[in-house]
């Protein structure tokens, strides 16, 4: 009798160990903190921002619209009138728009895509007072853009090459 209450006490001791073992895996899974993916976006006709709503749910990313202090008018965007705002911003390599807001949680993100039209094959120069208005440190930032005719490599380079200090991920067109 003795020995079948020494095997069952035994029996008892294993497996609480076991359940024991199992429970302190389970918790250091749970620590693991969550990625989260940000699809911030600037979209002057809308395009880019149904594309950026078709990313951010494939990713299951929260989204950022990208806004200008000032918006665009149809006549700031006539990419044929020499005068337009536009033109005059993209020839500027030093232009940087206003933005009506920053992303104050760009802190919780670990990815970051970024969206914009292409125009005179690159990225608007408000996608330059995006990156430089945040703090992209440790973050994947991914880019995405929409047009009817260009490639999304040239900007993507431009971007790359003047913040070579971030971790550049993903380029994708969608169209």
């Amino acid at each position: 009798m003795k020995r079948i209450i020494l095997v069952l006490a035994a029996c008892c001791l294993i497996f609480g160990a076991c359940a024991q073992k199992k429970n302190e895996s389970s918790n250091t899974q749970n620590t693991e903190p969550m990625r989260k993916t940000l699809v911030a976006y600037f979209s002057a006709t809308g395009t880019t921002k149904a594309a950026a709503q078709s990313l951010a749910e494939e990713k299951k990313a929260d989204l950022f619209e990208i806004a200008a202090a000032v918006p665009y008018t149809d006549a700031d965007l006539d990419w044929r009138d020499k005068t337009s705002r536009s033109t005059i911003e993209m020839q500027d390599k030093t232009s940087r728009p206003d933005i009506a807001a920053k992303c104050n949680n760009i802190a919780d993100y670990d990815t970051v895509w970024i969206g914009f039209p292409i125009w005179w094959y690159t990225a608007p120069t408000i996608i330059n007072t995006f990156i430089e208005a945040h703090d992209l440190g440790g973050k994947v930032i991914n880019v995405f853009a929409t047009s009817g005719g260009s490639d999304v490599a040239g900007a993507y380079d431009n971007l790359k090459q003047a913040y070579p200090q971030y971790n550049w991920g993903e380029k994708r067109l969608i169209n």
